[in-house]
């Protein structure tokens, strides 16, 4: 029986980018490329992709005696519940993090993240389970952030700002900084859209857009 196979979960175009980084990251304790493989709900609707695409079945029932999955899909809903699946049937999560994203001092992450290239994360930053960061976002010094969050690419999320769980940040967004006293908040499943300017608190499942952001609510 084969040793480890890796499967990224989700071979749309941002698990086509977190491919790459997995190898990379295992390099030379990868036996055989072939060893890394996607996982998809409906491979046949992939076909324009150069390695192995097995179905969630597939994966499991694969002649390997120990399997490690990364799921590489934005929505934080979606990824809790194959999160839940995988560690049901048995199969392990690994964290993929490029060679050149930065990680300063006492930062925690829980299990299951993707840190894309150009990821800078600082001091004193603790992060929950199933992480996304996308290419070139940052998150600064004494922030907590949630399970199953997701920075878009190009997120400045400054320091002390608290981030609850299965938040979305879009590209280009920006989040001012709190203070030790007063973090700035963005609530649990909160949306941030893409370029927006976010220098208060956001409440718990609420879409912000604009600069500064506001509920969409607010909006004519």
């Amino acid at each position: 029986m084969k040793k480890i196979i890796y499967g990224v979960y989700g071979n749309s175009g941002f698990g086509r980018e977190v491919f790459p980084v997995l190898i990379n990251q295992l390099d030379k304790n990868l036996e055989n490329i072939e060893d890394v493989v996607f996982v998809d709900d409906d491979p046949s609707d992939h076909k324009n992709i150069n390695y192995p695409i097995l179905s969630y079945p597939e994966f499991l029932d694969s002649s390997y005696s120990q399997k490690k999955i990364v799921i590489a899909i934005a929505d934080g809903y979606v990824r809790k519940k194959l999160s839940i699946k995988c560690e049901k049937d048995g199969i392990d999560p690994i964290t993929v993090r490029a060679q050149n994203s930065l990680i300063m001092n006492n930062v925690q992450i829980g299990l299951g993240a993707v840190i894309c290239p150009f990821v800078t994360i600082t001091s004193d930053v603790s992060i929950g389970s199933y992480f996304h960061a996308n290419l070139y976002s940052y998150v600064a010094h004494d922030c907590v952030v949630g399970d199953y969050v997701t920075f878009a690419p190009g997120v400045k999320c400054n320091g002390n700002v608290v981030i609850g769980d299965h938040a979305y940040i879009g590209t280009g967004a920006m989040i001012k900084q709190g203070t030790t006293s007063k973090p700035l908040t963005i609530g649990a499943g909160a949306i941030i859209g893409m370029g927006a300017v976010v220098t208060k608190d956001v409440p718990a499942g609420v879409t912000v857009v604009g600069n500064p952001a506001r509920s969409i609510n607010t909006y004519p």
